[in-house]
């Protein structure tokens, strides 16, 4: 995966977020209720802590560590307050048995081996301890259209005239992108040894008018286009 990407638009990603302000407040309600205060937490794939640093603010949800490829985007994090190792998912070690809850925000379609970061998370997660993957389904109305993009490899063509969202996420991270299916994802988590799914989603407006709506998240994973999976470690 390209993270070279990341560094060149570490403040266009942001940008993109603060531009997308009922998106980001959507996400963020739906990342907060995957959480709980005073568990100690690892962010994988942390960015450039935008959503730690409004969980701590708004929720007093603090995350102790993060880990995150993109050196730019890394160093926006640690200004946020959040102590990040750069390196990849699959590359950098997490420890065992010292996290309460490994979150997975929104990164799972831009690693390679996401089996791999899970079975990681496992081991670094204290029994009864939670995973928590976050991240648009290949099968959403979000990742159709990104898919599109990505397939005609722009933004600015006549099949997205008029269903794109009003300020759409860069083309250069979507080409990075690789987006799994919510089913594909739960495999994995189980595949890794974790047990007792739930689901919540959010964005379940279509993504042209996302833009106009916030939301609170809902159960379940068949409308939304940001699903976030929870399991247990027994």
């Amino acid at each position: 995966m390209g993270y070279k990407s990341f560094d060149q638009y570490a403040s266009e990603y942001d940008a993109w977020f603060l531009e997308n302000e009922r998106v980001l407040e959507c996400e963020v309600r739906l990342v907060a209720a995957c959480l709980q205060p005073g568990r100690d937490i690892l962010s994988v794939g942390c960015g450039s802590g935008l959503f730690e640093k409004i969980l701590a603010d708004r929720y007093g949800i603090r995350v102790a560590r993060g880990i995150e490829p993109a050196a730019a985007m890394a160093e926006i994090a640690r200004r946020r307050g959040v102590d990040v190792t750069v390196g990849t998912a699959e590359d950098t070690e997490y420890g065992t048995a010292c996290y309460d809850t490994v979150l997975f925000n929104g990164c799972p379609c831009y690693m390679n081996d996401l089996a791999l970061a899970l079975r990681k998370a496992y081991d670094a997660l204290r029994p009864g301890g939670t995973v928590v993957v976050i991240d648009v389904p290949k099968e959403s109305a979000y990742g159709l259209l990104y898919n599109l993009a990505l397939a005609v490899g722009t933004w600015d063509h006549p099949l997205l005239e008029g269903v794109q969202p009003l300020y759409p996420y860069p083309i250069e991270l979507v080409k990075q992108a690789n987006w799994r299916t919510t089913a594909e994802k739960a495999r994995l988590i189980e595949d890794a040894g974790f047990r007792q799914l739930t689901y919540r989603q959010t964005l379940t407006a279509s993504p042209c008018y996302s833009h106009l709506v916030e939301e609170d998240p809902q159960e379940g994973y068949d409308r939304g286009a940001y699903v976030a999976i929870c399991a247990t470690k027994p």
